[in-house]
């Protein structure tokens, strides 16, 4: 039922409760294990398990705590936790529930209840799973939409402000798109869209490397761990490409051909500033590129991103071509 097998955490502090577990699941699902909360939270983060079948008294953090820091990571917070304890009382279970868990098991295990529970949740999740990602996807183009951008920008803001790497963000939209629409029609203008989006996807590519449809005729593309010089680098090659496609665009006063313009900011994120800053400050230099003439790339690098207010006073002395 399942493409790969479902990855399965097991947290016990005792290796022969580990074991038991491992013996019930091994045939069907992938099995990691750890034998305390500090080890099984680094797990979490490493490995992305699709359950974490938990043990509640362990030395150290006990695995309550687990719970509520895996619950509280928006990176781990969708990952379904099972208890799985000796502990069985209405309080324990309650508890339990209230920091994050989907289900409570009781020990002595019982080897079907165990393979039943299992499957039950790896099914919800993979069913929620497929309902996140529809919910994430731009229907037209088939590339993230705005709402998967925004999360993925906030991740990456703290990510990179935490390292003291730089992050960068291009911002593009096809120059004249509405009179490409009065003149070719919306079946065609759909269709450019879905042309640009696959050229995008195609060139931003390297791992970690984001493309979303933001909105009509509005692109953004994230790149975690990009100076500004190579953002300049992945702006000017989308140009290109898009040039290159040579799509006709008879209505154009620019080219005879479908154009970009793109505007560009990097910073390493400073931790007074909101990551939304950095989108306004591309934003601010794609405007630039359109009032320049377009069908061409401008950009900013700021030591610091510049708060939403101040994008245009920055203009004049972050600008590049």
């Amino acid at each position: 039922m399942f493409e790969t097998r479902p990855k399965i955490l097991v947290v016990d502090d005792v290796p022969s409760n580990v074991h038991v577990l491992s013996r019930v699941l091994a045939d069907d699902c992938v099995i990691y294990f750890a034998t305390d909360g500090a080890k099984a939270l680094e797990l979490v983060q490493a490995r992305q398990p699709d359950l974490v079948l938990l043990d509640i008294m362990m030395p150290g953090m006990d695995g309550y705590e687990v719970c509520r820091r895996i619950k509280d990571n928006p990176a781990t917070c969708d990952i379904p936790v099972i208890f799985v304890s000796a502990r069985g009382e209405v309080e324990d279970e309650t508890r339990g529930l209230e920091v994050g868990a989907i289900d409570f098991i009781t020990k002595p295990i019982s080897a079907p209840i165990v393979r039943a529970r299992v499957r039950n949740h790896l099914l919800l999740k993979r069913q929620a799973d497929i309902l996140r990602q529809l919910s994430f996807m731009d229907g037209l183009t088939g590339i993230a939409n705005r709402r998967r951008f925004d999360e993925t920008l906030e991740r990456e803001w703290r990510r990179c402000g935490r390292s003291k790497l730089p992050l960068s963000v291009i911002m593009l939209d096809v120059d004249h798109f509405k009179r490409f629409n009065d003149h070719y029609g919306h079946h065609a203008g759909d269709e450019c869209l879905r042309t640009i989006a696959r050229i995008l996807a195609e060139e931003v590519k390297r791992p970690g490397d984001f493309v979303a449809r933001y909105g009509g005729e509005e692109f953004i593309c994230l790149l975690p761990e990009t100076d500004g010089e190579g953002a300049a680098q992945v702006a000017e090659r989308l140009r290109d490409a898009v040039l290159k496609q040579a799509l006709p665009h008879a209505a154009s006063p620019t080219a005879p051909q479908v154009t970009i313009s793109l505007g560009y900011a990097c910073t390493v994120p400073p931790p007074d500033r909101a990551a939304q800053s950095l989108v306004s400050l591309a934003d601010a230099m794609l405007y630039e590129a359109k009032n320049r003439g377009r069908n061409q790339v401008r950009g900013s690098i700021a030591a610091t991103a510049p708060a939403d207010g101040a994008a245009a006073d920055a203009l004049t002395s972050a600008s590049m071509p």
